[in-house]
């Protein structure tokens, strides 16, 4: 076959990838890159205008996603992913806005503003890379991280009482909440599809190895091994009391998609409340096509 002829071989999900930052600095065995090839493939299932989605990520290994993502992205201060999320999508509400970051950037230093924009049932998508420390600065305890684990924080294991994420999101007012492991990528992607379909604040954990701090600390073996692990101990559970679903060191990891229901959005409550206070003196925010226009 002639040179020319020959075709060259091409990533699948090249097209969405900024391959002038290839190769990442993500480590062997780590599960961050797996979630985003599920959200890639997500993206191409959904059909969405891809000028109109933007991704924001804070500090973090999983932070670094914004980087190579060849869409509109943000890579954010510590903690402050989900405010800045809120402000993109107030500020134009034709996005489709999808957080994609840690969590310890989200559940750690970013908790509160995760717990505000569930209550205000903001129309946004976060995805949690849950890897149960902080890896990049050195595996230090998290808000997640089981306890009895070894990190480097708490070298005789970790005697801090974890969050559920499931049960926080639940609690402070999601409107769809999923977990998944890294090992179930094609669940992981219908997630986040179902996730970009709707309206409201959509929340996904994804539960990922650290090979390098925390299974290394914890001689778990490598990414192959916990992998495994998930195979053995996922127990999948649609609609499950977000009460129930606690992380245990090494136990029975529970997951599914747990809530799905339909709440006013921010914007929603705004426009209703203001609409009759105010009358045909307000003018409806973020409705183009609207009939009151």
């Amino acid at each position: 076959m002639k040179k020319e002829d020959q075709l060259e071989e091409k990533n699948p999900i090249e097209d969405l990838l900024r391959m002038d930052r290839i190769p990442h600095i993500w480590c062997p065995g780590c599960g961050i890159g797996t979630v985003v090839t599920s959200f890639i493939e997500a993206l191409k299932k959904s059909k969405l205008d891809l000028d109109k989605v933007v991704v924001v990520s804070g500090i973090g290994c999983t932070g670094r996603v914004a980087g190579y993502v060849k869409l509109d992205s943000f890579h954010t201060t510590h903690g402050r992913a989900v405010p800045f999320a809120t402000g993109l999508k107030l500020a134009n509400p034709e996005l489709n806005v999808v957080v994609f970051s840690g969590d310890g950037d989200i559940a750690g230093i970013g908790g509160n503003h995760f717990i505000h924009a569930a209550r205000r049932n903001m129309d946004i998508t976060i995805i949690c890379v849950n890897n149960f420390n902080y890896a990049m600065t050195g595996g230090q305890v998290a808000a997640t991280t089981p306890l009895g684990a070894n990190a480097s924080t708490a070298p005789y294991g970790n005697f801090e009482f974890p969050f559920s994420l499931p049960y926080l999101a639940d609690a402070a007012g999601a409107t769809y909440i999923a977990r998944w492991t890294a090992l179930h990528l094609r669940r992981v992607t219908k997630s986040i599809q179902e996730a970009l379909s709707r309206r409201g604040f959509s929340f996904i954990e994804v539960i990922t190895p650290c090979v390098t701090l925390y299974a290394r600390r914890n001689r778990l073996g490598d990414g192959l091994n916990l992998l495994k692990y998930y195979y053995d101990n996922s127990e999948i559970h649609h609609g499950a009391d977000t009460r129930t679903l606690d992380i245990s060191y090494q136990g029975k990891l529970v997951v599914g998609k747990f809530v799905d229901k339909e709440k006013p959005t921010f914007l929603d409550a705004m426009n209703e409340h203001l609409g009759k206070v105010l009358g045909d003196k307000y003018v409806l925010y973020g409705r183009i096509n609207d009939d009151r226009d």
